[in-house]
C-alpha cells in the first residue's frame, strides 16, 4: 500500500536536500482529456468558419483556413500551402489525437510505443504555432488603409481556442502516467 505522505510529496535528497523527483500531477489525466475534448469539438467550426474578412476594392472575400491553403495551392505556391496545411490542420489533429490515444489507453502493454508517441508529439507541438506566426505576418503585412480591410471573422475564436487549448492539454499531461501502472494505484485509493 502506498503511503499517502509519500504520494503527494517531492522526493528529496537525504544529504543535500535537493529535490530528486517530483509527485505525479493531480488529476493530469482527467485535465488532459477534458482539455483535447473541448479542442477537438472546437476544430471543426475553427476550420470550417471564415478566420477573417477581407475587404477590397469594394469586393469582399471570406477566408477559411482549408480555403487558405486551396488558394495557396492554386496560386503555384505549393510549398507554402503545405506548410500551412500541415501547421494549421494537419499537425494539431494528430497532436489531438495522439493525446486522446495516451489519455484514453491506460494498459500497461506498448509502453515503449506509447512513450515514442509521446516524443513525437513533444516534437512537434511547436509546427503547430506556426499558424498563429503566419497569421500575425499576414496581418502585419496586410496594411492597405483606406484600400483593404482586414475583420476577423467568427472562425477566428475557434481557431485560436484550438490553439491555446491544444498547447495546455500538452502542458498538463504528465509523460510519467504512461509508465506508471494507474490502475493498481486508483485501486489502493479507494481502499
Amino acid at each position: 500500500m502506498v503511503d499517502d505522505k509519500m504520494e503527494h510529496s517531492a522526493l528529496e535528497c537525504p544529504r543535500c536536500g535537493e529535490v530528486l523527483g517530483k509527485p505525479l500531477h493531480t488529476n493530469a489525466r482527467a485535465r488532459t482529456a477534458a482539455l483535447s475534448l473541448a479542442a477537438l469539438f472546437l476544430y471543426v467550426p475553427a476550420n470550417i468558419y471564415p478566420i477573417i474578412t477581407m475587404q477590397y476594392l469594394g469586393r469582399e472575400t471570406e477566408n477559411t483556413v482549408w480555403g487558405g491553403v486551396q488558394a495557396l495551392y492554386e496560386d503555384n505556391m505549393w510549398p507554402i500551402a503545405i506548410l500551412v496545411f500541415c501547421a494549421s490542420i494537419l499537425v494539431p489533429l494528430l497532436k489531438l489525437a495522439g493525446l486522446a490515444f495516451l489519455v484514453i489507453n491506460r494498459s500497461s502493454r506498448r509502453q515503449r510505443f506509447r512513450t515514442g508517441l509521446y516524443k513525437v508529439i513533444a516534437h512537434i507541438g511547436p509546427w503547430a504555432m506556426l499558424d498563429v506566426f503566419l497569421l500575425a505576418v499576414m496581418v502585419g503585412v496586410i496594411r492597405f488603409g483606406r484600400f483593404a480591410t482586414v475583420v476577423p471573422g467568427p472562425g477566428i475564436l475557434a481557431f485560436t481556442s484550438v490553439v491555446v487549448l491544444t498547447m495546455l492539454a500538452s502542458a498538463s499531461f504528465d509523460p510519467r502516467l504512461i509508465w506508471n501502472n494507474e490502475s493498481n494505484e486508483n485501486d489502493q485509493r479507494l481502499t
